[in-house]
């Protein structure tokens, strides 16, 4: 088949069966006649070949004892999505001229990969004639070009020369580290918004980098990786945790571990609640509490009687310390007291008709969108952390804001 490679970043292949006698016309025909109109103006076959989107339709088609067989081959210049809708859509088709048929899409192949093993095969014997005329070693080439590269790319930030990558300057999020080589082992792979705290002194261009960036701590999975991200804690403002395996030091770590550890890692308000730290002891984020949204649009409620408030102190100082929740239904009367780590799965199954929750623990997002499934009006918590999407519905409060 004769593919044209100027319209062509994949390949639809698809096989056919019809029950009776086919010829390739037919196979056009029907393809063309039988999408019309089922993907919109968008994907039209007909205006995707005009415009060169599609490529030609290729079709071998043979028969035998009455019935046909064979391959139909779409060229596509579309993106994956569009090009897998449009593979879809030629399973719809049921008839072929007069016969019954079937078409099957076998594979939707990147055309484009095939290009890249050759460039890799044909990379490969070049530098093949290149060390067989210097005679230089594979291993001592590709470590010294390696190194050359993160030795030029690594820089020095601020008066303190923390070891930083170059876009550290200028991008929106950084990537805590605690040394020198942490920083080139994630610049081999890309990375290049990590910077090094160089120790358990945490430095003052660090702290004010936390407090303007998106900040993502990744320590060693050892007890210096611990005390660093203790410290960092407490002096800091910390969004993200994340940390290397178990006996795992993250200069060591190869690409796959990086980006698994990296996509794992934990928001801060759901670190402090699992590992039970008190946030009242990491200063470092008593300023991002103070200028949340939610706060900045709060108003003072003059009418909320004095008695409620009260009741609500009583509750909480009966729960404080003892990660424990109080469920209250509209008449402020208690339906129920939980752990606080079963306060989602309580209001998750229904039983109880809540409309108010005062409890020891964190206010999430996810706690926030399970509360408004339930029905709940208002949630109080010792601390409420940064909720990018709370519903009108309900209300957040502190236990400062009802003392």
């Amino acid at each position: 088949m004769d593919i044209d490679p100027s319209t062509t970043k994949y390949l639809i292949k698809t096989k056919l069966k019809a029950n009776g006698v086919v010829e390739k016309p037919d196979v056009v025909g029907a393809i063309f006649g039988q999408t019309e109109g089922l993907l919109g103006d968008e994907l039209d076959l007909r205006d995707l070949q005009k415009s060169g989107r599609m490529g030609r339709i290729e079709v071998e088609v043979s028969s035998s004892k009455g019935r046909s067989n064979g391959t139909v081959i779409i060229p596509s210049s579309l993106d994956l999505v569009e090009t897998s809708i449009l593979a879809a859509a030629l399973e719809t088709i049921d008839r072929v001229g007069p016969c019954r048929a079937e078409i099957t899409v076998d594979e939707i192949r990147d055309v484009r990969e095939s290009k890249r093993k050759h460039i890799v095969e044909r990379a490969k014997e070049l530098l093949s004639g290149v060390l067989q005329e210097g005679g230089v070693p594979m291993s001592n080439l590709s470590e010294s070009v390696r190194a050359e590269v993160q030795m030029e790319e690594i820089t020095d930030f601020g008066s303190g020369k923390l070891p930083a990558g170059p876009n550290v300057k200028g991008s929106d999020s950084i990537i805590i580290v605690e040394g020198r080589s942490d920083v080139l082992n994630l610049l081999k792979y890309g990375i290049k918004n990590a910077i090094a705290v160089e120790g358990t002194d945490i430095p003052e261009g660090i702290k004010n980098l936390s407090r303007e960036r998106v900040t993502t701590v990744f320590v060693d999975g050892d007890r210096g990786g611990s005390l660093i991200l203790k410290e960092l804690l407490e002096t800091a403002e910390i969004d993200y945790v994340a940390k290397a395996p178990s006996n795992t030091e993250v200069e060591e770590m190869t690409q796959k571990q990086i980006m698994k550890s990296l996509r794992s890692k934990i928001p801060f308000d759901q670190y402090v609640e699992m590992y039970d730290i008190d946030i009242g002891k990491l200063p470092g984020h008593k300023q991002k509490e103070q200028h949340k949204p939610r706060e900045e649009k709060k108003e003072p409620k003059p009418a909320t009687p004095a008695p409620k408030t009260s009741k609500y102190s009583d509750i909480l100082q009966g729960i404080k310390g003892k990660k424990k929740a109080v469920i209250l239904d509209n008449n402020d009367k208690e339906l129920t007291q939980v752990k606080t780590r079963e306060l989602t799965d309580t209001l998750s199954d229904g039983k109880h008709k809540a409309d108010k929750v005062i409890f020891d623990g964190i206010i999430t997002q996810r706690l926030v969108d399970v509360a408004v499934d339930a029905g709940v009006k208002k949630l109080i918590a010792r601390k409420v952390s940064n909720i990018p999407k709370l519903p009108t519905s309900i209300e957040l409060l502190s236990w400062d804001d009802i003392k």
